[in-house]
């Protein structure tokens, strides 16, 4: 019964939402949401996500499919395969919205620095004081085109780091960066997640931290998007989304030890990596998302910022002259 009076109420406020004057017709019901998200990364929502609490808010199952990148959640959306797309990285969204994608930012899924960098193999003797010098003529691996590709270029010139004399591997997601740092082919393995915890722990070291990136302007974060059709046909379902994420955050915020194991279950990871990667990860809230410092400006700016930096280094042709048209706060603005 509770199921099927959040089914009408929801499919009764998208109804509502999407009606005018000219009693268009209401959009298709549906009996599933897709949504996109990482294995090995965990987040506070994934509490609701494991006991099904989206699904009974939103009054239709929610289908949770794991992707190994931003780019690929974005290509997705494009398809129409993915409806959201949970913690993509700011720099993909922002790469495709610069090629004419039809995506739209909605929130902000998670904070962090540390959880995501790049570790030196040990044999090369890296470090931030001889980059330029050892890292000259070697490989990385990494992902290319996401926010872990920006701090690298950001990183590499920042400690003087000719980017000619460099390979850049694409990388096929953490294992694989995992194996390729272990097989000492490559100096440095670039990564999110458990991979970067599991290659220091294999004796990779860092060369930068994530709070030495953060004092040279490197901010690091993942967002919550969908397309702008998807928004326009279902504006209630989104707030509802944003609504449940909302209060598995505040739950988590005021005391998270409850929520460890299901986290850690939900992510496919061991309790004490999780809590690892929770102790670098913070998730702010409706207030704070709303603020200048993320949704109103900030998050905006970082992606001017981000394509402009991949213009100077050839890796886009152009950016856009703004990306503010890209994020719409209303859905956050109607969670209570």
């Amino acid at each position: 019964m509770k199921r099927l009076l959040a089914l009408l109420m929801v499919m009764g406020l998208i109804a509502a939402a999407c009606g005018n004057d000219d009693d268009d017709a209401a959009p298709p019901p549906l009996n599933e949401l897709n949504v996109a998200y990482f294995l090995e990364w965990p987040t506070a929502n994934q509490v609701a996500q494991a006991e099904q609490t989206y699904d009974d808010v939103l009054g239709l199952t929610v289908n949770w499919i794991p992707f190994a990148s931003g780019g690929d959640m974005a290509q997705a959306m494009e398809s129409g395969d993915i409806d959201i797309s949970y913690s993509q990285g700011l720099t993909p969204f922002a790469n495709f919205v610069t090629g004419g994608s039809d995506l739209l930012l909605i929130g902000v899924a998670v904070s962090y620095a540390d959880a995501d960098n790049c570790v030196a193999h040990p044999d090369y003797g890296i470090t931030a004081d001889n980059a330029a010098e050892t890292l000259a003529g070697e490989s990385i691996y990494t992902p290319l085109g996401n926010v872990t590709h920006f701090k690298l270029l950001k990183m590499l010139e920042h400690l003087g780091v000719d980017t000619a004399t460099v390979e850049l591997i694409q990388s096929e997601g953490g294992p694989a960066a995992v194996a390729a740092l272990d097989s000492g082919e490559v100096a440095m393995a670039c990564a999110f997640g458990g991979a970067v915890n599991q290659m220091i722990a294999n004796g990779g070291n860092l060369v930068m931290t994530g709070a030495e990136q953060e004092a040279i302007g490197i901010r690091v974060f993942d967002i919550i998007s969908t397309t702008g059709d998807f928004a326009d046909t279902y504006p209630s379902l989104l707030t509802g989304f944003l609504q449940v994420t909302e209060d598995a955050n505040r739950a988590y915020n005021e005391n998270r030890a409850p929520f460890i194991d299901t986290i850690a279950e939900a992510a496919g990871m061991d309790r004490a990596p999780t809590i690892a990667l929770l102790d670098a990860f913070s998730f702010p809230e409706k207030d704070m998302q709303l603020s200048q410092a993320w949704l109103g400006g900030t998050v905006q700016q970082v992606m001017k910022d981000q394509m402009d930096f991949f213009v100077a280094q050839g890796e886009i042709p152009s950016a856009l002259p703004s990306y503010d048209s890209f994020v719409d706060t209303s859905f956050l603005q109607a969670v209570n």
